[in-house]
């Protein structure tokens, strides 16, 4: 068992983030957002702006610079007059201090043609179109068989409506960009971000540059759930600012400016119908999302996609529409897909299993399956039914009296809800090298992100292992661009694919160690691109399952979970230490879900009501009381060299589900609209 070997540096303040590196006499910028929700600016008056004392440039429309590349709207800083969303950044000032950046940005004055936003999501939208594809790249839609047929003759049928509303994914680390041109016309950006490699490349398409001449700084980074996947427009305007200054300039998003400028998790609206034999094994599954993406660029979720490979039905569907609305473009937040998704089937199976009088996990034993319903691929390994039934004796489900309100401690409600959990075990080409240097010690070099996940210290784990070296002898070294090409810090495929990099680099250094180590030093390195393609055909997914209990105040219908439970079977577990730390905080993020998160839309004016940490709201320690995660032992050899299926999202998927289910055990009332808050139980409790 391992702790953080970048740990001290954390908790000591050396650990050197994007804002805080040190560069001579640098600018600062503060952005403008638009004030219409859809439009045309006419003109901008920076007079007042250009007048005080400090402020060094002024951006906007009327004066950027031509950018290379725009295919990204999002990305276009100032590049057209159009308004397509309220927040939108519309100019920025640049100024020697943040303060008068700030005072400068609130003098300008901004004229716009405005129109009507449309930003309601409904699935009676006239605007409702199916997508080429998802955005893992699979089909919007897939169909088996006769579903419609097959539900009509099932003998038990469910047909309900779920809906998730847009969340914010809030890392403590604002989205930060410290940029620096140098006098060889490169450009280098210390960056907040979850993939230096993937920054590069997108920033020198949007200036015109070499891949080699950009250079991504980000060695340690707050937080991201998906939000600092790709380049956001803070990267581009705090390089466009600094090349229009001729010096580094510094810009952190404020946390306001946040909510509608780094990607949020779409809206859905999710129909499922199930059809099942009065045993409860499965007939038929219909599962039909509805979504909002935007005019600036396609986004589609594929939130119906882990349908496809939960359960075993002859008859199936799942359907994706989406609608552009004048909004900001929906990304990626934890578990994306899946964690929607999830949320709706798995509510949907609980009402399955009341409707048939089955006890839940019964009811996900018996629709367990051995391959991929819809591709027909054997799974890699898929230990989904040891999960429930170890989660089911820890967690005391054998006591359980299924009837709702058949519990109470005092004046609260008592249940208790189960729902699994699955995510897909992916693997992505990348480099790596490994050094040994003349005083026995190790560099291995990736360009991963750690993220505050342990990366780092996984990593150095498998490296030691590899080279068969003690741990304090290998210096991990990751999170700039300059090093060997790794993937971006998602999808649960970092360690997965950044550690089978490492490995083959220390396996072939290994291999050409022979006695001493020369003055200069050896080297290694390794290319997985071949490897990964050449992988066999199977299904790869970790699966889970998540219990909870809650309590439901019957004056006030607030909820309080008071334990939760998650077993997960997710092959080689690196570093127990920093995977109970991912599982269980997905498992907080999957409190927030259910009972908290919520980004409301004011429809008139199209923006985000609720803009910061004291009004959108996400659990704090006493909302956690008691939550513990475990994992069962798994081999998987159709992986990687380690094992490994990665644990980074996982632990969200599922739990706002078995949150839910409690809370319907508990007072007999289901909410079908997160969140589940107190005014939806009163009402109808």
């Amino acid at each position: 068992m391992t702790h953080r070997i970048e740990g001290r540096e954390k908790v000591t303040g050396k650990a050197r983030y994007a804002y805080e590196y040190p560069l001579e006499a640098p600018a600062y910028v503060s952005a403008v957002q638009a004030e219409a929700g859809k439009g045309e600016i006419v003109s901008v008056d920076a007079a007042s702006a250009r007048r005080l004392p400090g402020v060094l440039a002024v951006l906007s429309c009327e004066n950027a610079p031509q950018l290379a590349s725009r295919s990204n709207g999002e990305l276009a800083v100032f590049q057209s007059r159009t308004v397509s969303y309220r927040g939108q950044f519309v100019a920025a000032v640049v100024a020697e201090t943040l303060e008068t950046a700030r005072e400068a940005a609130r003098l300008l004055r901004i004229e716009y043609a405005a129109e009507a936003p449309d930003v309601r999501l409904r699935d009676d939208h006239p605007g409702l179109y199916r997508p080429e594809e998802i955005n893992t790249g699979v089909p919007a839609d897939t169909e088996m068989g006769d579903p419609e047929a097959a539900l009509s003759d099932s003998d038990v049928q469910v047909d309900v409506t779920y809906t998730t509303p847009a969340e914010h994914n809030n890392p403590m680390e604002p989205h930060t960009t410290v940029a620096h041109w140098n006098e060889d016309g490169s450009l280098t950006l210390y960056e907040s971000t979850q993939g230096a490699s993937t920054h590069q490349r997108t920033i020198a398409r949007i200036f015109g540059l070499d891949r080699e001449q950009v250079r991504v700084v980000s060695p340690h980074v707050g937080g991201g759930f998906g939000a600092k996947g790709t380049p956001r427009p803070n990267a581009v305007l705090a390089a466009m600012a600094a090349r229009e200054v001729g010096r580094p300039v510094k810009f952190a998003v404020p946390r306001q400016q946040m909510y509608a400028t780094t990607g949020y998790r779409t809206p859905t609206i999710q129909r499922l119908r199930l059809g099942a034999a009065a045993d409860g094994t499965l007939n038929a599954i219909v599962h039909d999302v509805v979504e909002q993406t935007s005019t600036v660029r396609e986004f589609a979720e594929q939130t119906a996609a882990p349908t496809r490979i939960m359960y075993r039905a002859p008859h199936r569907r799942t359907t994706h529409r989406v609608v552009a609305l004048d909004v900001p473009t929906p990304s990626w937040m934890r578990a994306p897909g899946e964690t929607p998704g999830m949320y709706a089937l798995e509510s949907a199976l609980d009402e399955l299993a009341a409707a048939a009088g089955i006890d839940p996990v019964e009811l996900r034993i018996r629709n367990d399956t051995d391959h991929e319903p819809e591709s027909g691929l054997p799974f890699s390994s898929r230990n989904l039914v040891a999960c429930l039934r170890e989660g089911a004796e820890r967690f005391g489900w054998a006591g359980r009296d299924p009837a709702p309100r058949s519990r109470r401690a005092g004046r609260r409600l008592v249940g208790t809800g189960v729902a699994a959990s699955t995510y897909p075990a992916r693997l992505n080409p990348g480099r790596a090298t490994a050094r040994a240097e003349p005083d026995g010690t190790f560099t291995v070099r990736i360009a991963a992100a750690d993220i505050g996940t342990g990366a780092r210290t996984a990593l150095a784990l498998l490296a030691a292992e590899t080279l068969k070296a003690d741990l304090g002898r290998v210096r991990m070294e990751v999170g700039d661009s300059s090093f060997p090409t790794a993937s971006v810090a998602g999808g649960s495929s970092g360690t997965a694919s950044w550690g089978t990099a490492v490995v083959r680099a220390c396996e072939a250094l290994r291999e050409r160690l022979n006695g001493a180590v020369p003055p200069e030093g050896v080297e290694a390195s390794a290319d997985t691109r071949d490897e990964v393609e050449a992988q066999e055909r199977y299904a790869r997914h970790a699966f889970g399952a998540q219990f909870a209990e809650v309590e439901v105040d019957v004056d006030t219908g607030e909820v309080r979970v008071s334990r939760m439970l998650g077993v997960f079977a997710a092959g080689r577990i690196v570093n127990p230490v920093t995977a109970r730390s991912q599982f269980v905080g997905g498992m907080t993020m999957g409190i927030g879900m259910a009972l908290m998160e919520e980004s409301v839309m004011d429809e008139r004016f199209g923006d985000y009501l609720n803009r910061d940490l004291a009004q959108y709201h996400v659990p704090a320690c006493a909302d956690v009381p008691d939550i513990e995660a475990v994992w069962l032992e798994e081999s998987d050899p159709h992986l990687n060299p380690m094992g490994a299926k990665g644990i980074g999202e996982i632990g969200i998927v599922g739990a706002a589900a078995a949150i839910g289910n409690a809370v319907h055990h508990a007072t007999g009332v289901r909410v079908r609209d997160l969140p589940i808050t107190p005014p939806k139980l009163l009402a109808r409790g």
